[in-house]
């Protein structure tokens, strides 16, 4: 999104690092055969989820558009959808989370204050799903097409116009469903492990050095503090243990 939101760096495209060759071929039979033996014991990393579990097409265009939209794609990762973005939001919605868990779920429903949360008779699947529904109404009414048909700079303007409280709906508060739920969701896509979908190549642990697991660095932290931890420029996830 615009500067209003948060302040990414310029467009990110992520550089996949290429595997390189080795300078000097190996001639041992010894060394090939070690390595032979360490690639067969390393355990083959599990894949991160593909596909929609809860979003319908109507759902799945519009968070794709969203999320393209909030991280575009430049020198520092791909694109939302590319990163893992709108399915680590699907899976949360479709999971415990989105289903309600640990939610009090029954009335009476009155105004809270702010630091109590929101207070509404649905579950988090069921507001996001609300919400992208009333957004796209609005849209209609004020572009006459859907949010995913919009120009990106539209998409933007418009998401800053939810946020800041700007488009509103009758029936759904659009400004805390974006900013209660939609943006918490897009930022722990982008720095939770890539076990859960987003992340994708653990691309945004690299952009700014965590070493993903163990995230436990007792003495690291104090013989690499103002450093750059070398173990950052390859970090693991949950998926790496499999």
């Amino acid at each position: 999104m615009g500067d209003d939101m948060h302040h990414p760096p310029p467009r990110r495209h992520f550089l996949r690092q290429a595997i390189s060759v080795a300078g000097a071929a190996l001639v041992a039979t010894g060394a090939n055969a070690a390595n032979a033996t360490n690639a067969a014991n390393t355990p083959a990393a599990m894949p991160a989820p593909v596909g929609y579990q809860c979003f319908s097409a109507d759902e799945a265009a519009f968070t794709e558009t969203m999320v393209n939209v909030m991280c575009p794609a430049d020198q520092f990762t791909p694109n939302g959808v590319d990163c893992g973005l709108a399915i680590f939001i699907d899976r949360q919605l479709s999971g415990a989370f989105g289903q309600g868990a640990g939610r009090y779920m029954s009335g009476p429903w009155r105004e809270g204050k702010p630091e109590l949360g929101l207070q509404l008779p649905l579950t988090p699947e069921q507001f996001y799903k609300a919400g992208v529904q009333a957004a796209n109404h609005q849209a209609q009414k004020k572009f006459g097409k859907t949010f995913d048909q919009l120009p990106s700079a539209d998409a933007d303007a418009f998401l800053n116009e939810i946020a800041g409280g700007k488009i509103g709906d009758d029936d759904i508060p659009l400004a805390s469903w974006f900013n209660d739920l939609v943006y918490p969701l897009f930022t722990q896509a982008c720095y939770a492990d890539p076990l859960y979908g987003g992340n994708g190549d653990k691309v945004f642990w690299k952009m700014i050095g965590y070493p993903g697991l163990p995230a436990t660095h007792t003495l690291d932290m104090v013989d690499y503090r103002g450093k750059p931890y070398p173990g950052a420029q390859d970090p693991k996830s949950i998926l790496d243990f499999g």
